[in-house]
């Protein structure tokens, strides 16, 4: 079943002779269950259409169908409300609240999600268990390492319950085995049933998805490259 469906996405910055084309009459599919990742060169497109995938900008024109809703008709409180319930996000610079503890940061989502005090609690441990961080729960971010403080990131954004998890250059600021515990997560997550797309540079992180959507100039180039076929489509 269809999760993600775009459907000729343009989006244009600028008018005139400042016009910008960032993404040019793109459509793309992404089922249910799939792990993709998706790479292209620096100004490709590709971070424009994580936003337009994850609801945080609107596409100038075209549709976007998430979970069959079209998403880009909707108002501002709606796609909040769509944003929150079905999406979780992870960057690469973690964006934990320096303030809160681990568990306080994992529990936010739930709060502007309307969950009670104590499931919001019981749900965060568990999501903090899940990522090997049951004993890190009172730490502040400044107390963790950089993949521990990822991995709270993860947490925080599956604790909703989301049907997509949106992950954009995830490892970038992270060591190579860090990256890798990073990975194995978002593994075990795809595993499980949820739906997985991460934004990289790094050839060895896209390799490990099973579907690799290949950017260039605002235009879906290649839209299901394997792992196999990779090195072969870069060179070219």
């Amino acid at each position: 079943m269809e999760v993600i469906r775009l459907e000729n996405i343009f989006k244009v910055y600028g008018i005139n002779e400042t016009q910008v084309i960032a993404l040019n009459n793109i459509s793309l599919n992404v089922e249910e269950g799939e792990y993709c990742s998706i790479m292209g060169p620096s100004g490709s497109g590709k971070s424009t259409a994580m936003n337009i995938i994850g609801c945080l900008d609107r596409p100038t024109s075209g549709h976007y169908y998430l979970d069959n809703i079209d998403v880009a008709q909707i108002n501002d409180t709606e796609l909040a409300h769509i944003r929150n319930k079905k999406l979780g996000f992870i960057f690469q610079q973690f964006h934990l609240l320096p303030q809160l503890t681990a568990i306080e940061n994992v529990m936010l989502p739930m709060f502007y999600a309307g969950i009670k005090p104590d499931e919001r609690r019981d749900r965060a441990q568990l999501a903090l268990k899940n990522v090997g961080l049951e004993n890190r729960l009172h730490n502040k971010p400044t107390q963790l390492s950089g993949g521990q403080q990822q991995r709270v990131a993860i947490a925080r954004a599956m604790v909703n319950r989301p049907l997509v998890l949106l992950a954009d250059e995830p490892t970038g600021a992270l060591d190579s085995r860090t990256t890798q515990e990073v990975l194995d997560i978002f593994q075990e997550l795809n595993q499980s049933g949820i739906t997985v797309i991460i934004v990289t540079h790094e050839t060895h992180v896209a390799r490990q998805t099973n579907r690799i959507v290949w950017f260039r100039d605002g235009e879906v180039v290649h839209s299901h490259l394997r792992a196999s076929e990779l090195s072969e489509f870069v060179i070219s």
